[in-house]
């Protein structure tokens, strides 16, 4: 038997003897009666508030804290009426106020809301650049620096933005005497709000948001709580997830492929954070799961026979060819099949709707798009940027779990939908290639080591002759201009109302994820620190 590549990979660091042994609190009766009594007293809050700009910095602080899912028909009732005002001209006194028109502004356009760029044309001189006094203003700075990455394609008033807010950041960090703010500067700049996982978020706002001198202190309380009582559904769902991965027997015997488990409920809880979308995040962790072992077998562990073999059956979606599959092979393939019919059937009982044709077809597509890539492994073929993109964006996995997160969280489900879904949209294409160039720009020197296709770095210095730095730059640029394209075509434009934060989303978890290099294939540093933030470890409350 020919020797079999290995990728070296390191063990899971959660066993399954410490998950089970989980016992969180915030399940009992008492706290989701305190938490409901809180909600109450917010809405009261909410409600009675005039002024516009108090409106928007509460709305932006239950989004920041996490808590905005609960007050939904509040947030869209005064977000409405201030776009209206806008629009008419009303509460135009806040228009000079760079910090409350770039507030303004943002929130109007994560809503969906078609604001245009020109509102910021009153903080410019005739040259058509941003007046340099501004740069004092740090808070109204900091504000027009996050409001510009709401920004879509040759939208220039908005690059200008972000380039002088940038800039002064930059040269002003260092001298903010105020700690909060100084403290929220330099996390802007090293990932912008837009862009981050909102759970990892409120975790960190919590903290910022505490020492405020104008805190509220109701919502301070709720969202502490909240975050508690929400922490011990996810620790209950990763319980059941390692019962399933231990179940699956897969990590035993499939010992070469990463067993990253508890990595995969990360990359769902990022994805689909909101409590009642347990049901999907256990979906998308067993799918997680698969995409990681078959991707393994693709990249690392397979002959090109028994890749082509097992395409060949996994297009057929043929359980009675499972003896013409090499041992290893039938473990993952039946594993596969019977997660995704049990889901099928699940949707079939609930909805009416059979959907295993759609999922079968993007289990084909993805593999199809593995084995593409080890035959360029194979034959030592090189290809270009473009065309290494056309096939990366399946490989990288976004579409089977988009579609697949889809099919859980949105009801009814209809054919229709589905089939205008299946045309790839931007609202797959786009988070899709967002994870893929994030997930090269933290893992290509580690798997080319290792012996894998070239990636979207070495692509790009191959057509153009560059260096490895300036490639890095070149697609640190295509991810912004793929946000860009996303705010468009996701933001403003989807007909998929109910999909649009979880599409986005995993564009956020596929950044956060390779931010610091590869924190799902080595996940110790950062991936670690969040999982225990996220997973293990509440907040104190002194209630």
């Amino acid at each position: 038997m020919e020797a079999r590549r290995s990728g070296n990979y390191e063990p899971s660091i959660w066993n399954d003897d410490y998950l089970q042994s989980l016992s969180n609190p915030y399940v009992g009766k008492e706290y989701l009666e305190l938490a409901e009594n809180l909600k109450e007293k917010m809405r009261i809050i909410i409600n009675e508030m005039e002024d516009e700009l108090d409106q928007l910095e509460l709305i932006d602080s239950l989004q920041r804290l996490d808590v905005s899912y609960h007050f939904r028909d509040e947030i869209k009732k005064l977000l409405e009426q201030t776009y209206q005002n806008s629009t008419t001209g009303q509460n135009n006194e806040n228009e000079k106020n760079l910090y409350s028109t770039a507030l303004k502004f943002r929130l109007l356009r994560q809503h969906g809301y078609q604001v245009p760029q020109e509102v910021f044309c009153s903080f410019m001189d005739e040259g058509g650049n941003f007046r340099a006094e501004l740069s004092g203003d740090i808070e109204g700075v900091l504000s027009m620096y996050e409001a510009s990455f709401l920004s879509m394609e040759n939208e220039g008033i908005l690059g200008e933005a972000r380039n002088f807010a940038t800039r002064h950041l930059k040269e002003k960090r260092q001298h903010i005497t105020d700690q909060g703010l100084a403290a929220e500067v330099s996390h802007a700049l090293e990932l912008p709000l837009h862009w981050r996982v909102q759970k990892l978020e409120a975790k960190w706002f919590i903290n910022v948001y505490e020492n405020r001198h104008d805190a509220n202190l109701i919502l301070l309380e709720l969202a502490k709580l909240d975050f508690n009582i929400v922490q011990a559904i996810y620790q209950d769902e990763i319980k059941q997830m390692s019962r399933w991965n231990k179940e699956t027997c897969l990590p035993e015997k499939l010992s070469f492929a990463r067993d990253r488990l508890v990595e995969c409920f990360l990359w769902a809880l990022g994805f689909t954070p909101e409590p009642q979308f347990g049901y999907c995040r256990k979906v998308l962790t067993k799918i997680a799961v698969m995409v990681t072992i078959i991707d393994d077998i693709y990249d690392v562990y397979g002959s090109l026979d028994e890749l082509e073999l097992f395409t060949d059956i996994v297009e057929r979606w043929d359980i009675n060819a499972l003896n013409q599959l090499p041992e290893y092979m039938r473990m993952c393939f039946l594993t596969l099949f019977n997660s995704t019919n049990e889901m099928a059937y699940n949707i079939l009982k609930d909805q009416g709707l059979n959907i295993i044709s759609n999922a079968r077809k993007l289990w084909a597509e993805l593999c199809r798009h593995f084995l593409m890539e080890a035959r360029w492994y194979n034959s030592g073929y090189f290809p270009s940027l473009s065309e290494y993109l056309n096939a990366a964006w399946i490989s990288i996995s976004g579409p089977v779990l988009l579609f697949n997160a889809y099919f859980c969280t949105i009801s009814p489900l209809t054919k229709k939908d589905l089939g205008s879904l299946e045309q790839y949209l931007g609202i797959i294409h786009w988070p899709s290639l967002v994870v893929r160039l994030a997930d090269d720009l933290g893992t290509s020197s580690d798997e080319i080591k290792r012996g894998d296709v070239p990636k979207a770095i070495q692509c790009y210095m191959k057509d153009t002759g560059c260096s490895e730095e300036d490639a890095r730059d070149y697609i640190k640029y295509l991810i912004d201009v793929t946000w860009k394209k996303m705010n468009k075509e996701i933001l403003m434009e989807s007909p998929y109302k109910d999909f649009v934060g979880t599409a986005m989303n995993l564009a956020r978890i596929g950044q956060c994820m390779y931010q610091y290099g590869d924190g799902f294939g080595v996940p110790h540093l950062e991936t670690k620190k969040n999982i225990i933030s996220l997973i293990f470890e509440p907040i104190s409350l002194h209630l």
